[in-house]
Parts: C-alpha cells; structure tokens; sequence
C-alpha cells in the first residue's frame, strides 16, 4: 500500500434509523415544523366544531387504509426499486377470498385471519415464481410482470366470482359512539385500531427481531447481508409475504367503507391514493407513508365538506395538485432525501 494512500473508511453499522428510508434519513426541521402544525390545527378544529372532529376521525380512518396500502409499496419499492402495480388487485383477491370463506359458514374474524394468511402466501409465492427470475435482469421486466399480474388477478376474479357486487358482513357493526358533541362510528374505529395494530406489529417484528434485522439489510444491503449469511432472495420473499399482508389489511379496511359491496374495482382508487401518499412521504420511508396517508384521507374528508366546488369526482384531481406542489419544493417527498452521487 502506499504511503500516501487515504486509509479506507469505517464500515457503517446497520442500524434502526435505515428503515426510515437509510443512513440519517428522516423529516428535516420544516416538515416537522409542518406537521406540529397540521396537528395544532386539527386539534384547534376539533375543539371549535364537532362536525370538523367527527370529519377528522373519518379521515384518520380512510387515511389508515391509505397509509397500510402505501406501506406495502414502499417495503417492495425499498426492496426492487420498481412499484408494484398489482399491489391493488392483490389486496381485492384476498377481500373475494374472505367473502368466499363468509359464504363456507366461517365467522366474519375467522376469515379476515385466513384470508391474511393466503395474502402472505400468495405475496411470498409471486415473488418466488414470477419476480426472483427477472429481478436481476432490468426494473422494466419487473413492472412489466407487475403490470400483467394485475390483469390476470382481474381476470381470475371475474371468472371465479363475476362482476356483479357481493356482500360481506360488517366487520365492526354500526354503533356509534358520542364524546360530547361528537359522533364516531365503531366501523371508523375498528378501521383504525385494526390497521394501526397491524403497522406497529410489522414494526416490532423488523425492530426487534432477528429476521426483521435480516430482511431489513437484504433490502438496504442486499450484497452484504450475503456476505454475512442472510438468505437475501428468501427474506425478499418475506418482505413481499409482508406487504401482501398490509394490502390485505387495507382492502379488508375498505370495503366496509363501500357500503359492505363488493366488486373488482374495490381498490383501484384506493391504489392510487395509496401511491400517492408513498410518494408525498418518501418513496424509500415506511413511516412517511403511513404519516402522509393518513394526512391524505384528513384532507380528502374536510375539503369534501368545507370546499364546495370539490366533488368526490374532483377529491383525485385536487389531491394529485396538492401532491404536485409539494414535490416541486421537495422532490424526494416529505420524509425522504435526495440521493447525492459523486462524479
């Protein structure tokens, strides 16, 4: 070695802050500054008008459907680098598969269960027969395959169930509940207990367990996690077992939200809610797109009552402009960095 050769840096340990989306990465100052005010805000509203509170938790409840959606894009997008565009119909294959288990006599709980475990089953076996043999060759033949699956999930469903609407039995019943003034729906807070249950579990399982580690540095590191060891393409499989499961979670949190009604487009819109919540937060940071869907679904439901020209057929267009500013000031989302490359 030469004497005036630059000692080679220290190797940086894995730690926690990389599920953030990498090393150091997470909300700078002003997006912090950004949500204690949008947090101020909702509670000053809250506080002033009822109608404005029961509006808030509607949106935190649609926001939470949103939020498990975008976390699902995000653990294969942090993992193949492409968006899966089938994520949607894999989500509504999984809500027919609990219908069907409702129609066999199976209680409502027991099929959500069941249903979640064919979610992960059906992730983890995509990913081994249709993206393991293409995903070291480019990103197009990825999102190519994403792009047919989605078709062919359509297809499958259309065949198996048919296009007219089913109905499935109310998760949660319709109670409401009153803390003074205000009205909240069981459904609206069984959808966000049941959802944010569901993150913080798949949070402790990569936190505090020893596979959550490995799938964490397969998807951040995936050279050197083999170096050490790790079993790179089974633990991918894993996180796409994983986000099957979130999508699941969000389909099931939806349909309620469609009059009980069942039909193959149930999470179309949703999807592209869901992509752009992801992208508003971050595209490699799992915490930002749980936090900006569920700023999505707050927005969507208080400019549907206090904006009168915002129709629901207006809430997409209005939502992708909101979505657009934001990306003109900060490209890699509220909760992301941009990549800095040395040349």
């Amino acid at each position: 070695m030469s004497a005036n050769a630059a000692p080679a840096p220290p190797a940086r340990r894995f730690e926690w802050r990389d599920l953030l989306g990498g090393a150091g990465r997470g909300p700078s100052r002003p997006v912090l500054l950004l949500l204690l005010a949008a947090c101020i805000f909702l509670l000053v509203g809250s506080l002033v008008s009822s109608q404005f509170a029961e509006l808030t938790v509607s949106g935190v409840a649609q926001g939470c459907t949103f939020a498990s959606l975008a976390l699902a894009l995000v653990l294969i997008y942090r993992a193949t680098e492409v968006i899966n565009f089938a994520q949607g119909e894999m989500a509504m294959l999984t809500v027919y598969v609990a219908y069907q288990l409702t129609v066999w006599g199976l209680s409502y709980w027991a099929a959500f269960f069941l249903s979640l475990a064919f979610a992960f089953v059906l992730g983890v076996g995509i990913q081994q027969t249709l993206i393991r043999p293409v995903q070291q060759r480019s990103v197009v033949a990825v999102v190519i395959i994403t792009i047919g699956l989605f078709s062919v999930i359509d297809g499958i469903v259309l065949w198996i169930w048919g296009g007219e609407p089913k109905f499935v039995p109310a998760p949660f019943g319709s109670s409401v509940y009153r803390v003074g003034d205000v009205a909240v729906s069981q459904s609206d807070l069984g959808t966000i207990v049941v959802t944010l249950i569901t993150v913080i579990a798949l949070w402790a399982f990569f936190q505090f367990t020893k596979l959550g580690l490995a799938m964490r540095a397969a998807a951040v590191r995936p050279v050197a996690a083999r170096l050490v060891g790790v079993r790179v393409n089974w633990t991918l499989a894993l996180g796409w077992g994983f986000a099957a499961l979130l999508g699941g979670v969000s389909g099931l949190m939806t349909e309620p939200t469609q009059a009980f009604v069942l039909t193959p487009s149930l999470m179309q819109a949703t999807l592209i809610y869901s992509f752009a919540a992801a992208v508003l937060g971050g595209l490699e940071s799992p915490i930002g797109s749980v936090v900006a869907g569920i700023a999505l679904g707050i927005f969507l439901s208080l400019i549907g009552q206090y904006v009168g020209f915002v129709t629901s057929e207006l809430r997409l267009p209005v939502a992708f402009l909101v979505l657009f500013l934001v990306l003109l000031v900060k490209p890699a989302g509220l909760f992301g960095r941009p990549h800095v490359r040395r040349v």
